[in-house]
């Protein structure tokens, strides 16, 4: 098959290398409206680099869109229209309106849309969604999730990011859905800018917490902040009437344990794509299988939509100082 990326930054070119590397995938083309990093990455990888021009009219077997999201419209829209399988980087959209006219655009072209939220593939979160899905786990209590970003962010993407809830916490939001198999009923939450002032500029945070409860029952609780002074922590939690068990919680996690009974903080992760490299390969080949009818679609566009809508929700709870019904946010 021939996949075309539209995208030759940081996450275009981790897809590129991943399909390179896959047997079933023929010819890797690129794109980019910088051409020379186009062309670099097509060296490297083999692949073949095409004019920014031809980026929504050339013929290919399916699509991975890796721009930056303020230029998802303008690409998802005639891509969506050929009917082809895409691999879209999260978010679809930042705003709710645009996220469902994109999947509304999919169902009526025949088009399928894959969502880029790696950490469903994540070999220690998919162990925890087989226990928990086997019974193994036993009756759901609660969660406990932690997100730590290393390195801040520059302020260039602080402006369009969209902010704490809707860039980073998405993930968060998204593992909640598919591990609890339940949609959220209610947040409540907070946010502070405590080290890195430029978030403050752009109404943003540096650190945030949210109290989840989903409609089954099960609470949550989420903490996250833009800097982890040793490394990337994103870290899980679940409690059960028969078991506990975390993921992400090994030699290169990023914590110091008073006890020093755990040995961790070894070649503590550096980023989000080295703690996530295995998950970002494991979700193209994913996406290669979907795209050639061999699996239900992993991520569908519907995952985008109602992590958007919990974190607008989040949004909404910190300008009212209450919990907000999900309901409530359409």
């Amino acid at each position: 098959m021939k996949v075309l990326v539209i995208g030759a930054g940081r996450m275009g070119s981790i897809r590129v290398e991943d399909l390179s590397s896959d047997p079933r995938v023929g010819e890797v083309l690129i794109t980019n409206r910088s051409p020379e990093k186009a062309e670099a990455l097509a060296a490297k990888f083999g692949a073949k680099a095409i004019d920014w021009s031809m980026a929504t009219t050339i013929s290919a077997d399916a699509v991975v869109v890796a721009v930056g999201t303020d230029a998802h419209e303008e690409i998802l829209k005639p891509i969506l229209a050929k009917g082809l399988p895409v691999l879209c980087e999260k978010p679809i959209s930042l705003d709710l309106a645009s996220t469902e006219a994109a999947i509304s655009l999919a169902e009526q072209s025949g088009s399928k849309i894959q969502v880029g939220f790696q950490r469903r593939f994540d070999p220690s979160f998919m162990a925890i969604k087989n226990q928990i899905d086997s019974g193994l786990i036993g009756t759901l209590y609660s969660l406990n999730m932690t997100a730590h970003d290393k390195t801040p962010s520059p302020r260039e993407f602080i402006a369009g990011s969209g902010g704490i809830f809707r860039d980073m916490h998405v993930h968060d939001f998204d593992l909640i859905r598919w591990l609890t198999d339940s949609e959220v009923q209610s947040v409540f939450a907070t946010k502070a800018v405590r080290e890195h002032f430029d978030y403050a500029d752009f109404d943003d945070a540096d650190v945030s917490s949210v109290i989840v409860k989903t409609v089954s029952g099960v609470q949550v609780l989420v903490s996250g902040t833009r800097h982890g002074a040793l490394g990337q922590d994103v870290r899980i939690e679940v409690f059960g009437s028969k078991n506990s068990v975390s993921a992400g919680l090994n030699s290169r996690t990023p914590l110091h344990t008073v006890e020093q009974q755990l040995e961790t903080n070894v070649d503590a992760y550096a980023g989000f794509v080295d703690r996530f490299r295995e998950a970002f390969l494991n979700e193209t080949r994913s996406f290669v299988s979907f795209s050639l009818g061999e699996i239900a679609n992993p991520c569908p566009p519907e995952a985008a939509l109602e992590s958007l809508r919990i974190a607008i929700a989040c949004e909404e709870s910190i300008r009212t100082n209450s919990a907000v019904q999900l309901s409530e946010v359409n």
